[in-house]
Parts: structure tokens; sequence; C-alpha cells
């Protein structure tokens, strides 16, 4: 059962609500504008806010349907293991060799269905910073790396914890090439859009 759970999440969140709706849209594949990313971040890059809301909504939803499903018809063991299925779906799809988004509104949708407090205080977080430093990025690494004690402190659930982690991990590993131009100081802004070459 847990094996159906995973892969029925990770197709769930293999879904790549940015590149589909900016292929309707007119504005060609995301991978090819900006970051390359298929994000709703890189999604604003082509100007289109109402376009980058809706890939974040959808991107966010996909998480928190995974969990629904699985606490309405399972059980919170099982919501968890769905939380991390659509998660690794978002950031490796089949559908697109693998190379998919960084994971962040799937994780905060996610987390805002499975553990609300902790998915509240992490959406917190991220408009806190990213309203004072206008660097999506260093908003998303910096609210999710909290995410596992703030697990902890709310519920004390070990598998949970754990889960979290490797979450952590993957997004930021995800965001390695992020965090080198934080290094830098070469990070770009939320608002700066990108053309295409």
């Amino acid at each position: 059962m847990e094996a159906f759970v995973l892969f029925a999440a990770y197709l769930l969140g293999s879904v790549p609500f940015g590149l589909v709706l900016c292929k309707l849209a007119g504005y060609g594949d995301i991978r090819q504008i900006g970051s390359g990313n298929i994000g709703a971040t890189n999604v604003l890059r082509t100007g289109s806010k109402s376009l980058a809301l809706l890939t974040l909504i959808l991107d966010s939803g996909k998480g928190a349907f995974a969990v629904w499903l699985a606490l309405y018809f399972l059980d919170f063991n099982a919501a968890t293991l769905a939380g991390l299925g659509s998660i690794l779906g978002h950031m490796f799809p089949v559908w697109l060799k693998f190379k998919g988004g960084k994971g962040v509104a799937t994780t905060l949708g996610m987390m805002l269905a499975l553990v609300p407090p902790v998915g509240l205080l992490a959406c917190v977080m991220w408009l806190v910073i990213a309203a004072s430093y206008n660097i999506s990025s260093l908003a998303a690494l910096v609210s999710i790396l909290f995410t596992p004690f703030m697990a902890h402190h709310f519920y004390g659930d070990a598998n949970l914890s754990f889960m979290l982690s490797l979450i952590v991990l993957l997004v930021w590993f995800k965001h390695r090439d992020n965090i080198k131009r934080l290094a830098k100081g070469e990070e770009p802004k939320i608002k700066k859009r990108e053309k295409k070459e």
C-alpha cells in the first residue's frame, strides 16, 4: 500500500502546470525563459501575474490534494508519504526527463494540508523574507529550513520530522545554483523581469 500511495502521489505531483499553462497562453516553453524553471517565480518572468498566481495555486494544490486524498481514504502516515510523493513528482517528473521544479509551492501546499500550523508559519516566514529582501529563493530556503523543528514542536512525530528533514534536503539541493548566486550577491530579485534570449 505504501508503494501505491507514493507512486500515485508522484504522478499527481508530476503534472507540470507552469509549463502547460505557459504553452496554452502562448508564451511557449517556460524552460526557455528566465531561469528555465517550471515554477511560479519563473512564470512571473513572462510578465503575466495572473498566470504566475494560477501556477502557484495549482502547484501548491497538487501537494495539498495528495495529502487530503490519503487522509480521507487512509491515515496520517499515508498522507505523510503522499506529501513526499507529490513533491518528488514535481521535482523529478518522468514526463520532463526528471527535470522539474524546485518544489517550494508543492511543499507549502502539502504542509498546509498535513500540518496546518507548520504550513501557515512557513508561508508567513516566506512572505516576510520575500517582502524584506525581494528574493524568492532566499525566502524559500529559510522558510523551509525551519519546518522540521516546527513540526517537532507542534506534533512530536519522529516520522513526520524525518520526512520534512528529507524535503528540506531536496529543496536545498534543487536550489544549489541559487545558493551559489546568493553567496555571490548575484541572485535576481523577484520583480526583475528577464527577457528571452
